[in-house]
């Protein structure tokens, strides 16, 4: 059953999604990996994106909260749509301030620090030695089921509104027709 509680919240989760793709100046079609690096400049943390082959059975995305930027590893062998949504879903950890998971060293962590993907420069002893203020790696089995649906709801949410915004009201046909079917169309971008 869901309660008045949990209906205000995704109320207000849906009302920081429009404003963060609105204030980001995000187009439609959504790009993901736009979208990231508009946020990590607004931020003033990069955050980087990294294909991997993470093992299953195990988690499709991981967040890792460096020092200096945040980096997010998405299941290499899923198709694009899902990997956004994957993207989607760590980055709705990252913004929402999800507690930290830091501690005990998960499989899907351990095979990163030993094959690290191209490109990710990662001090693998300064990863095991920093404490929670420097590093929090987030990950998907360490989240109660609040914090999974909140970031998940995160990610349908975006991914759905860009289903919507960038169906085409009037395929084929006449272009002067199809302008008239847009300019009339109720949607109004992020807003």
């Amino acid at each position: 059953m869901v309660s008045p509680f949990d209906v205000f919240r995704e109320w207000v989760l849906r009302r920081q999604c429009r404003s963060l793709l609105r204030d980001l100046d995000v187009p439609a079609p959504l790009n993901v990996r736009d979208l990231c690096r508009r946020l990590g400049e607004a931020r003033g943390r990069p955050i980087e994106l990294y294909e991997y082959p993470l093992e299953v059975p195990g988690p499709f995305g991981l967040w890792f909260r460096l020092p200096d930027r945040d980096a997010i590893f998405y299941q290499q062998g899923s198709v694009p749509w899902h990997q956004d949504h994957i993207i989607l879903h760590e980055l709705g950890h990252l913004l929402r301030g999800h507690p930290s998971g830091v501690g005990a060293l998960d499989p899907a962590t351990a095979a990163i620090l030993r094959n690290p993907a191209a490109g990710l420069e990662w001090d693998i002893a300064e990863e095991e030695t920093d404490g929670d203020e420097d590093l929090r790696r987030r990950r998907r089995t360490c989240y109660d089921d609040r914090y999974e649906r909140e970031a998940e709801l995160y990610a349908t949410i975006i991914q759905e509104w860009c289903s919507v915004l960038t169906a085409d009201p009037a395929p084929g046909g006449d272009p002067a027709e199809r302008r008239i079917s847009q300019s009339l169309s109720h949607h109004q971008g992020w807003r």
